[in-house]
């Protein structure tokens, strides 16, 4: 997988590493029907793929994004039939699915507005660092919609508890940045200016580890969510099991033994 293989939305790689973000900076970055569905495709190839080991999702022109379209999107939604709107609602939660499935961490990098699909986008995200500026908002409920969109019934209560998760969900106000670290939305908040380094340094120091075990740790946190303690033990000995029959685990114990960083392969 490479840069030039995205539609509707910037992407680069680089050193294991793809940054992304959307392409529609003098709108505040808005989702359109091609870009949820180029996005949800992306990250479905990107568990296929070799050369990317993590993903940085950027903001652009200082926002994030902004959500759905209202004219692309929203107005067009008002006309549809029944069968076509469960159509894109269904395509809009695939791609949510495909970032949890996708066997690559993900970092969202929030700057400004991060709105709607925007904050679900970021919500799903397996690392999320942001500056002072952004503003997190699920505002379904703001547009006459349930908040129940897109996993964020099932995902936000789990990121900042029942509670702040309603709060948000039943009335669509933004959530500033220090709200969101302080409630562990954000791992931290960064200056403006190095949001971008920051996001990719953490990038860069999960792509220096051992990216197969990466990959398998995001395989469990996804899948435990529907296991027992038990069956979770299990899941997780047979994980680590699998781990350490890999090169990495001897490298790793090589590495120790000589005293020097390890180096690892990913396999």
């Amino acid at each position: 997988m490479t840069g030039t293989q995205a539609e509707h939305f910037r992407c680069t790689v680089a050193g294991g590493i793809a940054r992304i973000a959307h392409d529609r900076p003098e709108r505040k970055n808005p989702f359109t029907f091609d870009s949820y569905a180029a996005l949800r495709d992306w990250f479905r190839g990107l568990a296929y793929s070799e050369d990317i080991h993590a993903v940085v999702i950027l903001p652009n022109g200082g926002n994030f994004s902004s959500g759905g379209d209202v004219h692309d999107i929203i107005g067009p939604l008002t006309r549809m039939s029944m069968k076509e709107l469960l159509a894109f609602t269904r395509m809009t939660g695939d791609l949510v699915k495909a970032m949890v499935h996708c066997g690559k961490p993900v970092i969202a990098a929030v700057d400004g507005v991060c709105a709607g699909a925007g904050a679900i986008m970021a919500m799903a995200s397996d690392l999320r660092l942001a500056t002072p500026e952004a503003r997190t908002a699920f505002l379904f409920n703001r547009v006459g919609l349930a908040g129940c969109d897109m996993g964020a019934c099932a995902m936000l209560p789990r990121i900042i508890g029942q509670g702040r998760a309603a709060e948000l969900l039943y009335t669509g106000r933004a959530m500033s940045a220090e709200e969101g670290e302080r409630w562990g939305f954000f791992n931290r908040v960064v200056a403006a200016e190095a949001l971008e380094g920051e996001a990719v340094k953490l990038a860069e120091r999960i792509v220096a580890g051992p990216t197969f075990a990466n990959s398998m740790t995001k395989t469990m946190l996804a899948q435990e969510w529907n296991m027992s303690l038990d069956q979770a033990i299990e899941a997780e000995a047979q994980a680590q099991a699998i781990c350490m029959q890999g090169r990495d685990f001897t490298r790793a114990y090589e590495a120790f033994v000589a005293r020097a960083k390890p180096v690892f392969e990913g396999d």
